[in-house]
């Protein structure tokens, strides 16, 4: 099986003792380890990812997805965002999986993991664990290339100026 993407598009079959590779224009599509067995098919869930997020309602009833063992958390995830966002769950549940797409299950499972700890379940939220992160102590802001901004000056901030803002009824607003 190849990724839905490549569907219904000419492509390369190599097969070796070991795997069948299948190419679209000398770029590698998917790999399979070979199967010796009459008419048995092999499967990878990350290729009909894309097809799931037409056809949400094929999640729980589609053939390549029949035995993917997931870790627990995922099944976490979807229960919440299913009864979180009712109709809309279902779908963002299986954008949270299209990230396996570009990511390896173990670093997956760290952001789902990441993600239930702090209430942020969102395929976008989750994405955002999957970024490295850069330690904020070594970050600083650098003027190189920026010489428009060498004659900046930024005064220091003068916090009791905020109490006036408390001060005042809602925030000094009229």
């Amino acid at each position: 099986m190849v990724p839905v993407a490549w569907a219904h598009h000419p492509v390369v079959v190599k097969g070796s003792v070991d795997t069948v590779a299948i190419f679209f224009k000398q770029r590698r599509v998917a790999e399979h380890r070979r199967l010796w067995t009459r008419e048995d098919v092999s499967f990878d869930p990350r290729h009909y990812l894309a097809l799931l997020e037409r056809k949400p309602g094929a999640l729980d009833h589609a053939r390549p997805l029949e035995n993917w063992d997931l870790p627990k958390c995922f099944g976490v995830l979807r229960r919440r965002l299913e009864g979180q966002l009712a109709g809309m769950g279902t779908r963002e549940y299986i954008g949270v999986l299209r990230l396996l797409e570009m990511h390896p299950l173990g670093a997956l499972t760290r952001a789902v993991t990441k993600g239930l700890r702090c209430g942020g379940l969102t395929r976008d939220a989750i994405a955002q664990f999957l970024l490295p992160q850069e330690p904020w102590g070594e970050t600083t802001f650098r003027l190189d290339g920026r010489e428009h901004l060498w004659r900046v000056q930024v005064s220091r901030t003068d916090v009791s100026a905020y109490a006036l803002l408390l001060a005042t009824p809602a925030g000094g607003l009229s």
